[in-house]
């Protein structure tokens, strides 16, 4: 038996989930290994059949009333399904998992809808591949999940959405939706932006370059391959504080190219070496494992690409009491053998890099 399984479900069924596609399919997968039943709606018949055949919910039944519905539907045509939700069931808690909240809002409160038990809420997870043959329960699992209440939400409607987050292992995060649209702005839509914009780069690139390409800008691009439809829907409707941050990026990116015209103008020097500083100063302030903002000390080890060395790794940094606190791999194009990154709690590296050496692994390098 799974720990989801083992745990109480918080919530009460039936959960009807409006859109079974990535978050929606994944939702209804997380709630069902919790024994909540979960009735699946959708547009597409074969995103439905999808959904129930990997065993997200059933299919919606003659006389169903629902505890919860969660709206999962792309943006442009969430304020319509949380306004059908809302009007035909009414009384029940209505929330939406869209990846922008102040527009839905604002387009129902001009169409006067009551949205007594409307709590507009984001869980901040997803996959590079969407649909119901991409959704796993375990999505949600430690991330956070904004949940958007006013004054005159009832307590008891709030809770009903923090008990699904913290259901699907999620950890409930209450903003006002400005605060929230302005947050993802600059921690999700601009970085898929940046991610796209670089990866387009690529197309017109030399194969003698591409090859050069290692775990950094894999990094760094790893978001570009996104929905060209879902990310125009996205965008439009958080444009203003996507355009906010992308003018002030525009704006770096614009003094830093000035000095690299003539590096060795007065200042020049100093204006790259800060903007490298200032983006280690940055990196420093993302939470890091259990919201914790921590250094790591990390190290290299090359694998041979065989079944079961990496495996044999874990156990043997099992064997030494190392934990592992975050793990990069990258393999080189043709090349026999991969580079595992490893990082550990300051103080751990020594005793992991010798131990290691001593079981006979080799080291690529160390850096604390």
């Amino acid at each position: 038996m799974t720990d989801t399984a083992a745990r109480a479900a918080r919530t009460t069924g039936p959960v009807r989930i409006v859109g079974a596609g990535l978050l929606g399919a994944s939702i209804g997968h997380a709630l069902t290994a919790l024994g909540v039943d979960v009735i699946l709606s959708d547009t597409s018949p074969t995103q439905l059949r999808l959904a129930i055949d990997y065993g997200a919910g059933r299919a919606e039944a003659p006389g169903d009333a629902p505890a919860l519905i969660v709206v999962a539907v792309p943006p442009d045509v969430t304020a319509d399904i949380v306004q059908r939700e809302l009007e035909r069931f009414p009384g029940v808690v209505v929330t939406d998992v869209a990846s922008v909240k102040l527009e839905p809002l604002q387009v129902l409160r001009q169409r006067g809808v009551d949205l007594t038990h409307y709590i507009g809420s984001h869980p901040m997870a997803g996959r590079e591949r969407g649909g119901a043959i991409s959704a796993r329960a375990d999505i949600f699992t430690g991330r956070p999940w904004v949940v958007c209440r006013d004054e005159e939400t009832p307590a008891a409607d709030l809770a009903l959405v923090e008990a699904l987050a913290l259901d699907v292992g999620a950890m409930p995060i209450e903003m006002t939706p400005e605060e929230h649209d302005r947050s993802v702005a600059l921690v999700s839509h601009v970085p898929q932006v940046v991610a796209s914009l670089l990866a387009a780069r690529f197309t017109e690139a030399a194969e003698d370059s591409l090859r050069l390409a290692g775990q950094g800008v894999r990094d760094t691009t790893r978001i570009a391959h996104s929905a060209p439809e879902l990310w125009v829907q996205i965008l439009g409707a958080n444009s203003r504080p996507v355009v906010a941050v992308l003018d002030a990026l525009a704006a770096d990116l614009s003094a830093l190219a000035a000095a690299l015209r003539d590096p060795d103008a007065a200042g020049s020097r100093r204006e790259i070496a800060d903007a490298i500083r200032r983006g280690n100063e940055g990196v420093e302030r993302l939470p890091g494992k259990h919201g914790q903002n921590r250094r790591f000390e990390t190290f290299v080890v090359m694998i041979d690409d065989t079944a079961g060395q990496l495996g044999r790794l874990f156990g043997e940094l099992g064997e030494l009491d190392i934990n592992i606190e975050d793990l990069r791999l990258e393999h080189s194009p043709g090349a026999q053998f991969g580079l595992a990154e490893i990082s550990v709690v300051p103080g751990a590296l020594r005793a992991a890099v010798d131990g290691l050496e001593q079981r006979g692994w080799r080291i690529a390098s160390a850096v604390s």
